[in-house]
């Protein structure tokens, strides 16, 4: 049998390389497998070599001992493989084809996946809508920062690359399909970023800067991007956004030097539910992004909240919080009538275009974001840099695609 090899989480602040079984066409028990979902049977599915497989903020969590996922749970959910195995009930997708992963796992035969809301499909998960690969909560669907990975319901998830030789050529921009591309982009859309607009961006990781990317792709005036790490706000910079450095206190004034006014038309979070407070010495306050947004969000506009909040979060600051029970100022909200979108992003509502962007220059993503490949042996080493805050998206490269 072919060897596999995959990034698991080993407890607080760990991971490691270990062995795990080449995949099948049945979903096996294994850490974080629903017992509803063992046995499952994936004639739909196909087998994928790994060409790449992203290291994700929303990994950095679990892996940070800030949600409930068990030891030994492989993770990756940003995935793109060439198929080497396909299903018996597999029709349209071939051997040797190369693909993007959306990372929410979709049916397509559900009410809310015909209904283009694929974050939230009612049959991948017995836990609750919505799914992912590697992560708690969420079906037990296995990772893939592996050599090999399942994909069930192939032909309504994959999303076939056109040109094989062009895709493996603009690899490190289509690998930010699977995630935080369109992650950015929903944030960025739900805003209602259009022409003209103002945007504030809290956050410059990487799902910050593909929303800052997306703003300009958009036709946004002017970018704003804050955090309080210099090299991220540098990276924000390099490619035209305007930026304030949160560590020297809040941001509405330093918007207010920039626009002439302390408000934008659109706010978008990319940050969730580990944010801390304004100022040098800020502490975790989680509800501290989703607050300025609604102060600094001019009456009658959008937040489009892409960054994670959870239901449970062992490291909480109080008890409330470890249960996503936040101190939000809704009243800000509702006075000045402004709309929230939240929650997984349907990544198939958007890569498609997002792919053809790429594909015709329109965008380099991958610069925005600083992408760096690495082997699958230095993940334990990527996690701990970006965790440190490297201003850097780290791809994975298991099985020698990228150069």
């Amino acid at each position: 049998m072919t060897g596999n090899k995959a990034v698991a989480y080993k407890g607080p602040g760990k991971v490691e390389l270990i062995d795990i079984n080449y995949p099948e066409f049945e979903l096996k028990d294994g850490p974080g497998v629903n017992p509803a979902n063992v046995g499952r049977q994936v004639r739909h599915g196909v087998i994928l070599k790994t060409v790449a497989t992203n290291i994700c903020g929303s990994d950095q969590h679990m892996v940070r001992g800030r949600t409930t996922a068990p030891t030994d749970l492989v993770l990756g959910h940003e995935i793109t493989g060439e198929v080497v195995e396909v299903g018996p009930d597999v029709e349209f997708i071939k051997v040797g084809d190369i693909c993007s992963v959306p990372f929410n796992i979709a049916c397509g035969r559900c009410r809310n996946c015909k209904e283009r809301k694929t974050g939230i499909c009612l049959n991948v998960n017995p836990d609750r809508p919505g799914s992912a690969y590697g992560y708690v909560d969420m079906g037990g669907w296995v990772g893939g920062q592996a050599n090999y990975v399942l994909v069930p319901y192939a032909d309504w998830n994959l999303l076939k690359f056109p040109d094989k030789d062009q895709a493996l050529e603009k690899m490190m921009d289509l690998t930010m399909l699977s995630d935080i591309f369109p992650t950015g982009f929903h944030g960025a859309v739900s805003a209602g970023v259009g022409v003209g607009s103002t945007v504030y961006i809290a956050g410059a990781g990487p799902v910050g800067l593909a929303a800052a990317t997306s703003a300009q792709l958009l036709g946004a005036a002017v970018v704003i991007v804050g955090d309080m790490n210099a090299d991220r706000l540098k990276q924000a910079r390099s490619f035209g956004c305007e930026t304030v450095d949160l560590s020297q206190g809040g941001p509405a004034e330093q918007i207010e030097q920039l626009l002439g006014v302390p408000e934008v038309d659109c706010g978008v979070d990319a940050v969730g539910f580990e944010a801390k407070g304004h100022g040098h010495d800020a502490k975790e306050a989680p509800a501290t992004v989703l607050n300025s947004l609604m102060e600094l969000t001019a009456a009658g506009g959008a937040l489009g909240i892409p960054g994670l909040y959870v239901t449970g979060d062992p490291g909480g600051v109080d008890e409330a919080a470890k249960k996503g029970a936040l101190s939000l100022s809704l009243g800000t909200g509702w006075a000045k009538s402004l709309s929230f979108t939240t929650g997984q992003c349907p990544v198939m509502k958007y890569n498609r275009q997002l792919m053809m962007a790429i594909l015709h220059d329109k965008v380099h993503i991958a610069k925005n974001v600083n992408a760096k490949a690495i082997s699958l042996e230095d993940a334990p080493k990527g996690y701990a840099e970006f965790d440190a805050g490297a201003a850097t998206k780290f791809v994975l490269n298991p099985n020698g695609y990228l150069s």
